[in-house]
């Protein structure tokens, strides 16, 4: 609904097995399949599930007609998951049906105050896809976590604690559809000045790219809260931007310091091949450097503050988990706790 609300005009079929042949002149096929049988937090059967495995729907429409350009999204994890099936098969189809690939690890942090690192699969018929997703190289300053002091936001997951705490300085972590039980779950932020809250679902969309209220048509079939579910779901635009941009503006790729893959070596980062030849690649998961606000000079709509229920169970877990974290961070999530319990009474 939020697509037919969005792109109007564009045919919209509801099942990619319904689609017999690409429609003549297509230029760029793209597909992100569904990563639930990929995620580290998934169910991890690979490309044997039931979601994950419409991957293969790809390549039966290539066979009956093939389009210049192909690009493959999906979970980093996919590199690892059963000794980097997925990935195998992916570049194996596609060196068969004729394609030349490269692939990088792409962390959102680039673009957007969000840490999110999926693998983006560029194949190309006739053109070098390392000079549109392998050229470009930056350093990123964001994401690090000051140890001793809070000189900017601290991004976390208050449904995490006990296993894991995934901070991130002056940025957020990975938006997620969810939670293991289908709970929306919206990250939590703590500010220097101690304020502890989670971001408005219209800032979660531009920290994915989309402009503001993008998935509000959604609320017409479903409740509002489904619209974390399809903004976490979702690819950074800035992302897809920046490789549609260097496909009309590619930019040659030194390969000088690449290294050939070896037999059954775990699949790195960054790769290329074609032609019976398979490198590992040197690029880094920051392939841009954009002058971005901070992530509090970010956020445009208000913030609600974490509940007390909220920051008990993660305060809670966090104590009994024993993780290290910050100096300062478990002292001002019991404050803004303490804070919470005396306005509720």
């Amino acid at each position: 609904h939020v697509l037919e609300s969005r792109l109007s005009g564009v045919q919209i079929v509801d099942d990619v097995r319904d689609v017999d042949v690409l429609p003549r002149g297509t230029d760029i096929l793209c597909a992100g399949f569904p990563c639930q049988d990929l995620s580290s937090v998934g169910v991890k059967v690979g490309l044997d599930g039931t979601r994950s495995s419409l991957v293969h729907e790809v390549f039966r429409i290539l066979e009956e007609r093939r389009s210049e350009w192909v690009i493959f999204e999906n979970v980093s994890f996919m590199l690892k998951l059963k000794g980097g099936e997925t990935i195998r098969t992916i570049v194996d189809a596609l060196e068969r049906l004729g394609y030349h690939w490269a692939y990088r690890t792409i962390d959102s942090l680039s673009f957007v105050p969000q840490h999110r690192c999926r693998v983006f699969v560029v194949a190309s018929l006739h053109h070098d896809p390392r000079s549109v997703v392998l050229s470009g190289e930056s350093k990123c300053l964001y994401g690090v976590v000051n140890f001793k002091r809070q000189e900017s936001p601290v991004g976390f997951y208050w449904t995490e604690g006990r296993f894991a705490l995934g901070l991130m300085g002056d940025a957020i972590p990975t938006l997620k559809a969810g939670s293991t039980i289908g709970i929306p779950s919206p990250p939590a932020i703590l500010f220097p000045s101690g304020e502890l809250s989670v971001p408005d679902i219209r800032d979660a969309e531009r920290l994915q790219g989309f402009p503001s209220n993008w998935t509000l048509p959604a609320e017409e079939m479903a409740k509002p809260s489904v619209r974390w579910r399809l903004v976490g779901n979702a690819v950074t635009v800035n992302v897809v931007s920046w490789i549609a941009k260097k496909i009309i503006n590619p930019e040659p790729y030194d390969s000088s310091g690449d290294i050939p893959m070896k037999k059954n070596q775990t699949w790195p980062k960054a790769a290329w091949g074609g032609d019976g030849k398979r490198c590992v690649s040197k690029a880094s998961v920051f392939p841009a450097s954009f002058r971005r606000s901070d992530l509090e000079g970010f956020l445009k709509y208000p913030r609600r503050l974490l509940s007390a229920k909220a920051t008990s169970g993660f305060y809670k877990r966090l104590l009994t988990g024993g993780l290290r974290c910050p100096e300062y961070f478990a002292g001002q999530i019991k404050r803004h706790l303490e804070i919470m319990e005396d306005v509720n009474g």
